[in-house]
């Protein structure tokens, strides 16, 4: 059980919270190693690079992230009050999400499995 009352207990797991702008995708319906050679491409880089690395990726998942990348922007100037200059993308990652299963009728009465991956993709942004 924990120490102290109900109201310190929140304060103190507030204390502890990511400050950082960020923005979560989750079931997104593409694989997570899929996600993960465009999210490669641009962790770490500043964020007009990294929005011109996805906007000419032709990859599925770039679009994805483009638009989760321009949400993570937003929340930085919109609730951080930062400017979009100064950003870089600190973190991205994708985890893995629940797996859609499906039947394929094959010959002889056998059946093969489909697996229809998700992910949940993540970026964190900060300033430099």
């Amino acid at each position: 059980m924990a120490k102290g009352h109900r109201s310190q207990i929140k304060r103190e797991r507030n204390a502890q919270k990511d400050t950082r702008p960020s923005a979560k995708l989750s079931y997104a319906r593409v694989s997570v190693q899929k996600a993960c050679f465009v999210l490669d491409a641009i962790r770490g880089k500043d964020v007009q690079t990294a929005l011109g690395i996805v906007t000419y990726n032709p990859r599925y998942a770039s679009s994805l992230i483009k638009k989760l990348l321009e949400s993570a922007i937003a929340n930085a100037e919109n609730n951080n009050g930062m400017s979009a200059e100064n950003l870089y993308v600190e973190e991205c990652y994708a985890n893995k999400g629940p797996t859609m299963k499906r039947i394929r009728p094959r010959a002889q009465g056998r059946a093969y499995r489909i697996e229809k991956r998700m992910s949940h993709i993540t970026v964190v942004l900060n300033e430099r």
